[in-house]
């Protein structure tokens, strides 16, 4: 962070240059990332006192940090136009005119100084004080000269616990603002506050409910700007132990969260009321720079952790051997699967991991989105590491879920209707498979490799480090199933492998909290838009579900394998397909998210586009987040290889079905 004088920083605000600072001798911080419509302040947030004051200054770290506004700064940390006092404001209080800033003796009822302060203590305390004023003006003429119109969010905390009445989370205060003219802002950002959402707090905005908004910051604007709009903003410090200053973690990280948005939609909706454009968006209220510690971040983790592919491990190493066996000797032994020795050390791992220093970012959406992901490899090296144990199927329940009824329901409705007629249908082998996906990904300009694999499970799998598309070599496709895997393995899991590369951020390489039951729900809609999705395969993917439930109530393969082979009379090579599908491993659980992936990927494509999840290995939990970097050009918007926005088949029976999930 540079260090500049108060004419310095001036300067570099007049010629419109971005730059992060601390000025007057550290008395505040400037950050300017982009010059847009909207300043965020935090004039309370400091704890310093200068040295010389030190001596004289009576109260305890205690009693002064009570008073102040600590974790504001953090509230505005996604705005590219900050203001942070660093300064407390027993020092000098910039909420007060100059000549008042400076406490003579006594503030909130304590004595504050042993003795009242000299005439210099008292002016270097001032000129500070209108340095940051110079500093702000200078950044509101810039602002109103290149938008017209700006606006100011003061953002302040108060406590709460000595007032004797319930009070609200969030508190603005219009007594100086001109509500016949910016009413309905104020009225909009109450309404935007009403919707955030914190662990364990019932929130509540009000206006003028316990302040007014009386302070000096938005008394200066209002006396030298016209067309400057400040909302003086109190949150009540639910975020923190107000008594003794410890922040609540979780509680801070919603709120920081929640606050991105309710300014980003407040802001935008000024500047569509009283700017020249009339479509903005939330996103372009917000920087579209990537800062240089989510690149950092982003770059470690993706060193970290890019190796970490839970099938490379999961899928037995002796699997042809053993199903030959197992059909071979009447089907009553289990299967002894072995695995590949897992090349990680979990315990350096988790350690790097949770090492990632997330709480640099100052996007609170990002942030959120990268913690969901460490969280998330944690779970999976946990996973890794317990594969052929007792406890893998603990940490499967852990990273996957299990399914629920609605799950169940799901899947037994699907199984109790009559499958297509296939009798006279022609089946391509395994050879043939790979030429017809090798052509298609030509169709489709995919820069890809398709190759038959004796190592795998499923039919076809898209091996996403090395863009490859392995078939399994005993497989045999119909020709509609063939056309949908190729929408779904080519279309899908290797565009989303591909398109993950063209990114300068590494983490949707590596994929997003709940990317599997993203991708597997999206590559089922895409068979279902392309209309190849039959009922023969969706009977497959509820089979799936049931098979998951079993495995967890029976914990036995060949209890399990006969329950599925006899109940639904299937094949036998299918039968041994499906369930070790769910027990390898110990019990993977995976399988039931293919169904309920579909059935939310769907709902939320009858909502709108869905073509952001094709960024990279998104996830449901991040869309709006994934939606947000697109919008502010972080992330190359994604093309699709076929539309996805949601239409009927023109199959009455097949559209009928799909959308009788629930």
């Amino acid at each position: 962070m540079l260090m500049l004088s108060e004419q310095a920083c001036i300067a570099r605000i007049k010629n419109r240059e971005c730059f992060h600072a601390e000025v007057a001798d550290g008395a505040f911080t400037v950050k300017i990332d982009e010059y847009t419509p909207v300043i965020c302040a935090a004039i309370h947030n400091g704890h310093r006192l200068r040295d010389e004051l030190q001596k004289s200054f009576l109260l305890t770290k205690q009693e002064r940090y009570f008073e102040e506004d600590p974790y504001t700064d953090e509230l505005i940390s996604s705005f590219p136009i900050q203001l942070i006092g660093n300064d407390s404001r027993f020092e000098y209080d910039l909420n007060r005119a100059k000549t008042l800033s400076t406490y003579f003796k006594t503030a909130w009822n304590k004595q504050v100084w042993h003795k009242p302060l000299s005439q210099k203590q008292r002016s270097n305390s001032h000129r500070k004080h209108q340095s940051f004023y110079n500093v702000l003006e200078a950044i509101i003429e810039v602002i109103e000269t290149e938008f017209k119109n700006a606006i100011v969010f003061d953002i302040h905390s108060y406590n709460y616990k000595r007032i004797e009445k319930d009070t609200p989370t969030f508190n603005i205060g219009s007594g100086q603002i001109d509500v016949e003219r910016w009413g309905r802002v104020v009225n909009y950002f109450e309404k935007q506050l009403n919707q955030i959402e914190l662990p364990n707090i019932k929130v509540r905005a009000a206006t003028d409910e316990v302040f007014h908004g009386r302070g000096y910051l938005i008394t200066h604007v209002n006396s030298h700007f016209d067309n400057t709009l400040v909302l003086p903003t109190e949150v009540k410090k639910v975020f923190m132990d107000e008594t003794s200053g410890d922040a609540y973690p979780l509680v801070l990280e919603d709120l920081k969260a929640g606050f991105k948005d309710a300014i980003s939609e407040t802001a935008a909706y000024f500047v569509r009321r009283y700017g020249s454009k009339k479509s903005v968006r939330k996103a372009d209220i917000l920087s579209s720079n990537i800062g240089a510690e989510v690149i950092n971040l982003d770059k470690q983790l993706f060193s970290l952790s890019r190796h970490i592919e839970t099938l490379n491990f999961i899928n037995p190493v002796n699997l042809t051997a053993q199903r030959n066996k197992f059909l071979k000797r009447n089907s009553y032994l289990s299967p002894a699967f072995t695995y590949r020795q897992l090349n990680i050390d979990p315990y350096s791992f988790r350690e790097q991991l949770y090492k990632l220093e997330v709480d640099n970012i100052l996007d609170a959406g990002i942030a959120q989105l990268y913690r969901h992901v460490i969280d998330n490899l944690a779970n999976k090296i946990d996973l890794l590491t317990t594969i052929g144990t007792d406890d893998f199927i603990y940490n499967s329940l852990k990273y996957y879920g299990e399914p629920s009824q609605t799950d169940i329901a799901n899947a037994r409705f699907l199984l109790h209707l009559k499958p297509e007629n296939n009798v006279d249908e022609q089946y391509l082998s395994a050879d043939q498979a790979v030429e017809y996906f090798r052509q298609q990904a030509s169709d489709w300009g995919l820069k890809c490799r398709v190759e038959k694999s004796a190592k795998i499970v499923a039919k076809a799998m898209v091996n996403n480090d090395k863009a490859l598309l392995l078939i399994n070599k005993d497989a045999r496709f119909s020709n509609k199933e063939i056309h949908a895997f190729a929408y779904h393995e080519l279309g899908i899991h290797m565009l989303t492998t591909i398109n993950a590369k063209q990114h300068p951020l590494k983490v949707f390489s590596l994929g997003l909290a709940g990317n599997t039951y993203t991708q597997e729900g999206l590559a089922l809609y895409s068979e279902y838009c392309s209309g190849s999705l039959t009922i023969s395969r969706l009977q497959t993917i509820a089979l799936r579900v049931i098979a998951v439930k079993y495995m967890l109530e029976h914990n036995d393969f060949v209890k399990t394998y006969h329950a599925l082979l006899n109940e639904f009379e299937l094949d036998k090579a299918f039968a041994f397909n499906l369930t070790t599908r769910v027990y390898r491993g110990g019990g993977f659980t995976k399988d039931f998210l293919y169904l309920r992936g579909f059935r939310d990927v769907l709902a939320l494509a009858k909502q709108g586009s869905i073509d952001n999840l094709l960024v990279g290995k998104t996830g449901l939990l991040d869309f709006d987040v994934i939606n947000e970097l697109v919008e502010r050009g972080m992330v190359n918007k994604p093309e699709s290889l076929f539309d996805l926005s949601y239409k009927e088949s023109g199959d009455t029976v097949l559209d009928f079905i799909v959308n009788s999930l629930y």
